[in-house]
């Protein structure tokens, strides 16, 4: 298979994606396979192919939760793929094979992400307010779309975020960090996840977005019981009228970020695909973002590789987060296709309209890949890959590197105050998500900030009467001119942005002060 630079992640050596198609070579774009034969490129199959309706695997509930990649090897037994249950009535088709993923990925021929040829959600089978259709129905954004529909959301998408100055994003970062570690610093001990991954996330958000607090608070409680299957009903009419709000707010009053870009895009946004593309660019900015800074965490605290290289002062931030991203994925089940005919898999028939779910943690695993070199590794799925790879990969990326890093920088003593193994994750079906991350670390006083001269006879005045210092970068977002046309796809192995060096602490700025704070 020729690599396209647009098509996703470049297998390792070895793996089985690195075979070329061959004329007359059985394929799975609706072409059954011959008994007994592996999927193209596998190696020699662990498994038969079925006559009997192979068994449906939930992926909810605790147990999967606890540990999924069991589950994994289980299913992968049974072939390429295999039926599972998302939610109680929701079947689908779980792809656990690395070579067969890439093929779903890429084919959008053949795979559709356009949700409307659902067919139990359009034949009534599965009812709509069953708790993962938020995450699964269709929306006109460049999530959901396919062909030229796609090809326009994407552009605005792709343009909009490139006008993003990732210097000013990393700083961006260090100082919402800084304020967020300020607040549990003396304390000795945090909760990392609802303390620290989870806030940051928001607090960055609601800069590259223009969102104004209380929005960005309520969006957070919607994304979050969208993702947890929790009152989904209730979570996406959240999500839906503060996005209302919000685009209504930049209609009248654009500026300098990502909401204002996209409406000024010669796409032509209405307001209603304006609504849908925030939904997946901040949906995908917010869960599985705090889920990547905790899962990277984790292993730091309690991989021994990890951990003894933080005693001696090297801090692998880079290696943790390409391991996280191989193994834990924060989404490790999404890109929700549907065959445009039946299509098969080995043994495992697939109907049109039927959904087919990539698991990228499983494919991640899969042994055709006969490498267990992940550290520099940019080959994983965790993106997605073809033309629905993940467009704010690189950013990102940087976000969580650069939350790490300061973390570690300001409380480099820190270790988990429970065993690793306690740890509990959350249920569901699409992400990989702790419920808390409990540290201990020393305590350390935050200095209190000199104050500032005050000319002698002249009186202090209040603090409700001091200017609001001015906020940082935002002159810096609009450092590029708009792309006039399409930003080119980022290559397969993203560059490693340098390591944030130590700094000294910057002081807070006017926006979230009063959170920040306490008041």
């Amino acid at each position: 298979m020729t690599h396209r630079p647009d098509a996703g992640p470049t297998p390792p050596p070895g793996c089985p994606a690195h075979q070329p198609y061959q004329a007359g070579r059985p394929h799975l774009a609706g072409q059954p396979y011959p008994a007994g034969q592996p999927y193209p490129g596998s190696p020699a199959p662990s498994y038969v192919p079925h006559q009997e309706p192979l068994p449906v695997t939930p992926l909810y509930g605790p147990d999967f939760a606890a540990d999924p990649h069991t589950v994994y090897r289980r299913l992968r037994e049974l072939g390429p793929a295999a039926p599972v249950e998302l939610a109680p009535r929701v079947r689908a088709t779980l792809v656990t094979d690395y070579r067969a993923a890439l093929d779903v990925l890429r084919m959008p021929g053949t795979f559709s992400k356009d949700a409307r040829r659902w067919r139990a959600l359009a034949e009534g089978r599965v009812e709509a307010d069953n708790p993962v259709v938020p995450m699964m129905a269709y929306r006109p954004n460049c999530l959901f779309s396919d062909g030229d529909e796609h090809r326009r959301y994407r552009q605005a998408v792709d343009d909009s975020l490139a006008r993003i100055d990732p210097n000013a994003l990393r700083g961006y970062v260090e100082r919402s960090a800084d304020s967020l570690i300020d607040r549990f610093t003396a304390l000795g001990e945090a909760d990392l996840l609802g303390s620290y991954a989870k806030v940051l996330p928001l607090l960055v958000f609601q800069q590259l977005f223009g969102c104004p607090t209380e929005l960005g608070d309520r969006l957070v409680e919607g994304f979050s019981g969208i993702f947890d299957g929790v009152d989904a009903e209730r979570a996406d009419a959240l999500i839906t009228s503060s996005l209302t709000e919000l685009i209504a707010l930049k209609r009248r009053t654009p500026g300098a970020d990502v909401t204002s870009w996209l409406m000024a895009h010669p796409a032509q946004l209405d307001d209603e695909e304006m609504l849908h593309q925030l939904v997946v660019l901040i949906g995908a900015g917010t869960e599985p973002q705090q889920n990547l800074i905790a899962n990277a965490l984790r292993l730091l605290l309690a991989d021994d590789r990890f951990a003894g290289d933080l005693a001696g002062g090297s801090l692998p931030v880079e290696d943790a987060l390409d391991e996280v991203l191989w193994l834990d994925p924060p989404m490790a089940n999404y890109a929700v296709h549907y065959p445009v005919e039946d299509v098969a898999f080995g043994g495992v028939p697939v109907r049109a309209g039927e959904p087919v779910v990539v698991s990228f943690a499983a494919a991640n695993t899969d042994p055709a890949l006969r490498s267990d070199r992940r550290l520099g590794n940019r080959a994983h799925l965790a993106w997605s890959a073809g033309p629905h790879h993940c467009p704010a990969k690189d950013s990102a990326r940087l976000i969580a590197a650069a939350a790490v890093e300061r973390l570690l920088d300001r409380l480099p003593d820190l270790e988990l105050a429970v065993p690793a193994d306690r740890l509990v994750w959350r249920p569901g079906p699409f992400h990989r998500a702790l419920t808390a991350l409990p540290v201990r670390f020393p305590p350390v006083p935050v200095p209190t900030p000199a104050p500032a001269p005050v000319t002698p006879g002249a009186p202090h005045p209040p603090a409700a009467e001091q200017p609001p210092a001015p906020t940082p970068g935002e002159s810096r977002w609009n450092a590029r001119p708009a792309p006039s046309s399409s930003t080119p796809a980022a290559a397969t192995s993203t560059a490693r942005p340098p390591a944030s060096g130590p700094t000294g602490r910057r002081s807070p700025w006017n926006s979230l002060a009063a959170w920040w704070h306490g008041q």
